[in-house]
């Protein structure tokens, strides 16, 4: 990880670091890590190491381990088909929502239109943390449209353990691929105002993302 510079919001850039590194599993689950050694790799003291350990620590991504240590927590199967079952629900609210208002919010309409030409341009060199972006990307814009500002309220303190199940299976070539036809689709039915066909896709994309995160995560388990 490359030394951070010392801002006035080093915490903040600290706990940005050691998200994305989890998210990326640079640090992977399981994995120890103590403040005097991050704070060798970032170039900062331990007090920012601190703080942004323990703002990971309440959000459930870091475990303590030890005296002044923490791991990285293991992802739950059952929890991460919990989580998947929730976004289900807000995504087909925020898929119905979006194809209602697309004729009367052209700058949303336009960031969704740009969000899935960017992944339209998905090749297989892309790396895992940009697949994960554009991926995030696409929903929050739907979110945008939907024009209901509790939707992105509810679901951004989940984003970063969705983001880590997403590493599981966009790893994968092929889903890689289905993944973007299933966006393609939920945005075809938003753009032509289907509020029905929206929902319906937006729900079903959900519960195969969640299915299929589930299975590998048990897949991964029994192979431990």
């Amino acid at each position: 990880m490359i030394p951070l510079d010392p801002l006035p919001n080093l915490i903040d850039q600290v706990y940005g670091r050691l998200l994305e590194a989890i998210i990326d599993r640079t640090l992977l689950p399981g994995q120890r890590i103590t403040q005097n050694e991050l704070a060798d790799k970032l170039g900062v003291s331990r007090q920012p190491i601190s703080h942004a350990l323990h703002l990971l620590h309440r959000q459930g991504l870091v475990a303590e381990s030890g005296k002044r240590g923490f791991e990285v927590t293991q992802l739950d199967p059952q929890r991460i088909r919990e989580l998947y079952e929730v976004r289900g629900a807000i995504d087909a609210l925020a898929a119905r929502l979006a194809a209602m208002r697309v004729k009367s919010d052209a700058a949303a309409r336009g960031q969704l239109e740009a969000a899935l030409e960017a992944g339209r341009a998905i090749d297989a060199n892309a790396p895992l943390a940009r697949l994960i972006a554009l991926d995030v990307d696409f929903h929050s814009a739907i979110y945008r449209l939907a024009g209901n500002a509790a939707i992105e309220e509810m679901i951004a303190p989940q984003w970063p353990h969705m983001r880590r199940s997403m590493a599981t299976v966009l790893a994968e070539l092929d889903y890689r691929d289905s993944a973007w036809t299933e966006h393609e689709a939920i945005a075809a039915h938003i753009f032509s105002g289907n509020a029905d066909a929206a929902e319906a896709a937006a729900l079903a994309h959900s519960q195969t993302a969640g299915r299929m995160t589930e299975e590998k995560l048990r897949a991964i388990d029994v192979a431990a």
